[in-house]
């Protein structure tokens, strides 16, 4: 049975997921935690909640997402889950960082490469890594078929979308996204999303105004 714990960091308000089993045994997905009080309130959490951090996964590489990820590997000594297609973007993220006027200490260890189809395994439960392209060239998410949940990222919104005007982005592919990787999985499905509320695939079905035309 997992669990799933959400902050929303820095001043692009995005959400980092901690996701941890029965055994304590977790993984971190999109840590954007920016400041120290920040990153001092997510290690507390899992030190507090008496968690063993098994990966550091992003489901893409924009600058808000990778801001805690030096930090998750010096604390915890993980390395870096992304598509291959992510490796530039993530790069590029401390140029950016400085054209935001938010400059930060970028992830440089080794890096794994997830493809979709991929199994994350944790414990006795299971993350299927679905390829979401359209927000970012090499965008994943990461769906939990047992308890019908999958952790989105940039693609889907409460009656949204990730915005496809930054480099690598486009709207045609992000659509087909949505429509091809989630909209196929069970209406009851939870999304959770790297902005916003959390929602469900059968809410956006009826309710999405970029899906319902």
């Amino acid at each position: 049975m997992l669990t799933v714990t959400s902050f929303t960091f820095s001043p692009i308000q995005e959400n980092t997921y901690v996701v941890h089993n029965e055994k304590g045994e977790c993984c971190i997905i999109d840590p954007g935690c920016y400041f120290g009080n920040e990153r001092n309130e997510l290690k507390e959490y899992i030190q507090t909640s008496g968690l063993t951090p098994k990966y550091l996964l992003n489901t893409h590489c924009h600058l808000d997402h990778v801001f805690g990820n030096k930090f998750i590997h010096d604390t915890w000594g993980l390395t870096l889950h992304i598509h291959e297609k992510e490796k530039p973007l993530l790069e590029q993220a401390p140029a950016f960082g400085m054209s935001w006027g938010l400059p930060f200490d970028n992830y440089k260890g080794d890096l794994i490469f997830l493809r979709e189809g991929d199994t994350i395994p944790l414990g006795n439960d299971a993350f299927q890594v679905l390829f979401t392209p359209g927000h970012s060239p090499g965008h994943i998410a990461f769906y939990c078929q047992a308890q019908q949940f999958v952790l989105g990222g940039d693609v889907l919104f409460l009656e949204s979308i990730g915005r496809t005007d930054l480099p690598g982005g486009n709207f045609d592919t992000l659509i087909a996204s949505i429509r091809n990787q989630l909209f196929v999985l069970p209406d009851e499905t939870v999304v959770y999303p790297g902005h916003g509320p959390q929602t469900t695939i059968g809410y956006e079905k009826k309710h999405n105004p970029f899906l319902n035309g």
